[in-house]
């Protein structure tokens, strides 16, 4: 599975900014999707997640309210969207797709497959 994130970009503090990924490949084995993100000199967390066999989402309490992962209308497994509004500085990272086949990852966090990146740069 190959994924592609896009989006990503310099907006001011308060701004919304959509993530969009894309998989290709063997995308109709991506039971679920995610993202997670890494700032500067940061370890790399979760942001948000959602399982196409549980029909749920889960995000971190830090973007609780502010962020919404969803998936387009026609339920494609290999699209997933990150809504983010109401952005900080602090949201400043680089934010990665991940998707794995295995339904257990939505609840462990532990994706097999990841994408390149795209950066997030919130100014004050």
């Amino acid at each position: 599975v190959q994924l592609q994130a896009s989006g990503g970009g310099l907006v001011q503090a308060g701004g919304s900014l959509r993530l969009s990924c894309v998989a290709s490949g063997r995308a109709s084995s991506s039971y679920v999707m995610g993202w997670f993100r890494q700032a500067p000199g940061k370890e790399r967390e979760f942001v948000a997640g959602i399982s196409w066999t549980a029909g749920t989402t889960r995000c971190a309490d830090s973007v609780k309210g502010r962020f919404t992962i969803s998936k387009p209308r026609d339920n494609a497994r290999s699209t997933v969207y990150l809504q983010m509004s109401s952005l900080k500085p602090e949201d400043t990272a680089v934010y990665y797709c991940v998707a794995d086949g295995d339904p257990r990852a939505h609840l462990s966090l532990k994706y097999d497959y990841w994408g390149q990146g795209t950066l997030v740069t919130v100014s004050s």
